[in-house]
């Protein structure tokens, strides 16, 4: 049987989009470096705004076969993309491409990848640190404990405290979402998992229960948040999802703040009857006076979740890999399907 072998393409005439805080960020010396050798990179080139007339900038677009993108990129709207007759691909090196990923990209036949998968890894970490850590009650023992300032009589006052056969709720099965069940594997946990579009053969195979939101936040010790935010899963969590919570579970939301009734949240957590560990809100920066700040049985961080620091290092690594794939004629590892978008945040 004779097999197909792919055809390594020219490399690739390739053009850097994204905010210049974003590839000073991502892209260090060493991944441009690559960069470089993986593709023909438009040397100097960032683009910020499609709809500049600088000559240079048009000139190195109207010869671009791959987008390489990043946070800041901007839209890819018919004006843009008429400017670049030749553009074959774009390689996101983040998560989302919702943010500048058009209909007339796919109706043009463009294909796109994503480091979304990248992306999920910091995020699934940071969840799984605030499930363990809600259910050993770290955040109330530390303040009585620094209250007190003397012996804390565990037994009394942390009779339930531990992991052991807890019960974690994923509102969601996003790539995201799959990741954080598969870091709980190890953990003596059951863990239900809410969304319409898994079927039980595919909850056998993640080792999960399937679940209906209300039986999900009334039986959960910790509810994690992984849906996408579209218009019918805003306020996913509402007022009465979360007066379905059992007393002193935990909200854990490092989806995106809209999937949350934030005033209903606030109205809960201000009785102490509930805790909450926040990456995202809304509004996403919340306003001065917001109550969230203070609450000792809140812990509020700024969108820290996802890739930082030197975790921004496996996106342009995972993007690059991409590059290469393309260059040498194979399809995306990491391929965005237009169908499938509205399944993932």
């Amino acid at each position: 049987m004779s097999h197909s072998v792919p055809t390594p393409r020219p490399r690739p005439r390739t053009v850097l989009a994204m905010s210049g805080e974003t590839r000073a960020a991502v892209l260090t010396p060493e991944a441009l470096d690559r960069l470089g050798r993986v593709a023909d990179l438009v040397p100097g080139l960032l683009v910020t705004d499609f709809g500049s007339d600088d000559p240079a900038q048009r000139a190195g677009l109207r010869e671009a076969e791959v987008l390489f993108t990043g946070w800041g990129c901007p839209l890819l709207g018919p004006a843009a993309l008429s400017g670049m007759p030749r553009l074959r691909a774009v390689v996101h090196a983040a998560g989302s491409v919702k943010h500048h990923i058009t209909q007339g990209v796919w109706d043009r036949g463009i294909v796109v990848s994503t480091a979304a998968t990248a992306n999920a890894f910091p995020v699934a970490e940071y969840t799984v640190a605030a499930i363990l850590f809600a259910n050993k009650h770290v955040l109330e023992s530390a303040r009585v404990y620094r209250e007190k300032r003397s012996r804390v009589n565990l037994f009394d006052r942390f009779p339930d405290v531990g992991n052991y056969r807890r019960t974690v709720g994923i509102v969601g099965a996003s790539r995201i979402g799959r990741r954080v069940v598969e870091l709980l594997r190890p953990y003596d946990l059951r863990v239900l998992v809410h969304d319409p579009y898994l079927d039980e053969a595919a909850a056998r195979v993640l080792g999960v229960e399937r679940s209906d939101l209300d039986a999900l936040v009334a039986e959960s010790d910790v509810v994690s948040v992984h849906a996408p935010a579209l218009p019918e899963t805003r306020h996913l969590l509402d007022g009465p999802a979360l007066a379905l919570m059992r007393d002193g579970a935990t909200l854990v939301n490092t989806a995106r703040g809209s999937l949350v009734d934030t005033d209903a949240l606030v109205r809960e957590l201000v009785t102490g009857r509930l805790n909450a560990v926040l990456d995202h809100t809304e509004p996403e920066v919340l306003p001065p006076d917001s109550p969230l700040y203070d609450l000792p049985n809140v812990l509020l961080t700024p969108h820290i979740a996802g890739s930082q620091g030197g975790e921004l290092h496996r996106l342009a690594d995972a993007a690059v890999d991409e590059l290469e794939r393309y260059a040498q004629g194979l399809p995306f590892a990491h391929p965005v399907d237009a169908r499938a978008l509205h399944q993932h945040a």
